[in-house]
């Protein structure tokens, strides 16, 4: 299975959930993935002894069927990191995977078609990435309610099968052009 493929080779990371639908063969994951690992520890020679990965889909939602990814979503601190993404899932997405995926450094919404996969991409302000989703999808809390945590990332695969933003598709070097600088504020702790 895909998702125990993923867990194997160290690419899933604070996992939320992962775990099958009540849908037989349909499986649904929330955590970060992976993007790029970190460097192998001083001295290991075991491909999992890394250092924390340099790059990630953060707060990610996939539903995996058939050993592909059908459902992606998450959010990338720089839309630079797209390319990366693709490189390393492409062989993993299902011919009509659908991906919203938020980019904290993009001033507007936009779509990009990168290996034949049409990524709906949002700008993200804060609060958290599901919660953000389930706004955009349109999807209450009530209509999640009962549901396994898996089942409710099905409801959100269902729903952005019907999602059809309002923005225009660009190549990805016009999408570089709509970069912003992203000024974080320096959170303090207890005194």
């Amino acid at each position: 299975m895909l998702l125990d493929t993923y867990q194997a080779q160290g690419l899933l990371t604070v996992t939320l959930v992962n775990g099958q639908t009540s849908d037989a063969g349909v499986y649904a994951y929330r955590g970060d993935l992976v993007l790029k690992e970190g460097k192998l520890r001083e001295g290991s020679t075991n491909t999992n002894d890394r250092n924390p990965p340099e790059a990630l889909l953060i707060h990610s939602a996939l539903v995996i069927e058939n050993d592909k990814i059908k459902f992606i979503s998450g959010l990338l601190e720089e839309l630079n990191l797209l390319p990366l993404f693709v490189e390393k899932y492409k062989a993993d997405f299902a011919e009509d995977c659908i991906a919203l995926i938020y980019v904290e450094n993009i001033g507007k919404g936009m779509q990009v078609v990168m290996e034949g996969v049409t990524f709906k991409l949002l700008p993200y302000k804060q609060g958290l990435v599901w919660n953000e989703l389930l706004e955009e999808l349109y999807i209450e809390k009530n209509d999640l309610k009962g549901q396994s945590a898996e089942d409710k990332v099905a409801t959100a695969y269902r729903e952005a099968k019907t999602y059809k933003p309002n923005t225009e598709v660009v190549s990805f070097e016009e999408a570089e052009k709509n970069t912003i600088v992203v000024i974080k504020e320096a959170a303090v702790g207890a005194i």
